[in-house]
């Protein structure tokens, strides 16, 4: 039976929670020829991503809030339904560890707000915490739950811990409380979703990131052109876990890292054709990658929004140094 027929009746579909998909940042080394078209600008990589994924985790308001101007661009270049989720800067996660940060927190979702109905979740990812940063689980509660209650109510949050002794049914019951989602995340080091023995959804959303092992896979290449690491049990592992979650009517985002099996847009288009087959409510149609190219392209300044382009397979070469990476 094809996997069309399978698809739930129009009735259960709209019981289902949404599925977003796209990858772990716009840009990174060995996308411009095999993921953007060879030639196009720097400036013209998100309209053009657009076109491929609705919707993106940011990775660069990791290391500092954004100018007001880059976030209005990022909203002009995309279309309506497009959907930005972004990360908490380090400086409320890592360096004051959720205290006194109130002041950069407000301002950087202040700055985010500028996306307007296209602002999705907000990710606070934390580090490993050792002892000299929180003796236990309960001295973290004595930040995290003040911090939480403190969350601004019309917006979605996700919580990803790297501590995972610290995962447990408490934990999650926390997160509820607050409406929070707990990332789910692909690590060598941490607990799948199925070997987690609580309920993992914790919010009326779900919140997935497929990571990868990035030490093991550096030792291989920084070059991110190309899947490098056969990840297809994971991601039929991941499309199940995808699976249950939109059954429980829970809208559902999930990122992909280039580290995660070397070329996150690939990743991205197996898991929507994998997802497809199983019969969910279609997850967009894959359409094919740019064939590669040897011209990459540089790095450029901001400039006003070129959708015409973007759209547009363009060939000439460019020579200019190549984007940074980030993830």
């Amino acid at each position: 039976m094809a996997a069309d027929d399978n698809r739930p009746s129009d009735k259960l579909a709209e019981k289902l929670g949404a599925v977003r998909i796209g990858t772990c940042a716009f840009t990174a080394a060995g996308w411009p020829g095999a993921f953007y078209p060879a030639g196009l600008q720097p400036r013209d990589f998100l309209a053009y991503y657009a076109t491929q994924f609705d919707s993106v985790e940011v990775d660069s308001t990791f290391y500092h809030s954004p100018p007001a101007r880059t976030v209005e661009g990022w909203r002009l270049k995309t279309p309506d339904d497009f959907i930005f989720a972004a990360k908490v800067p380090q400086i409320v996660t890592h360096e004051k560890c959720l205290r006194d940060c109130d002041t950069e927190f407000r301002e950087f979702v202040a700055v985010m707000e500028i996306l307007g109905p296209k602002l999705g979740p907000m990710l606070l990812q934390f580090p490993y915490f050792n002892q000299s940063d929180f003796k236990s689980c309960d001295d973290f509660y004595l930040v995290l739950i003040p911090f939480l209650k403190r969350l601004p109510r019309e917006h979605k949050f996700a919580l990803e811990i790297r501590n995972k002794q610290w995962l447990d049914a408490r934990f999650a019951e926390t997160l509820r409380e607050y409406n929070v989602a707990l990332a789910l995340q692909d690590q060598s080091w941490m607990p799948t979703p199925t070997q987690m023995k609580f309920d993992y959804v914790t919010a009326d959303f779900t919140y997935v990131r497929l990571l990868g092992d990035r030490k093991g896979i550096e030792k291989q290449t920084k070059v991110w052109d190309k899947v490098i690491v056969e990840r297809a049990k994971e991601i039929w592992h991941w499309v199940d876990v995808c699976a249950t979650t939109v059954r429980r009517g829970a809208a559902t985002y999930v990122y992909v890292n280039n580290h995660f099996a070397g070329h996150a847009p690939t990743t991205v288009r197996e898991f929507q054709r994998l997802w497809n087959a199983k019969g969910m409510p279609e997850l967009g149609r894959p359409r094919p990658l740019p064939p590669p190219a040897d011209a990459g392209a540089g790095a450029d300044e901001p400039a006003k929004p070129s959708r015409a382009k973007a759209a547009r397979a363009m060939r000439a070469p460019d020579t200019s140094k190549e984007p940074t990476l980030f993830d």
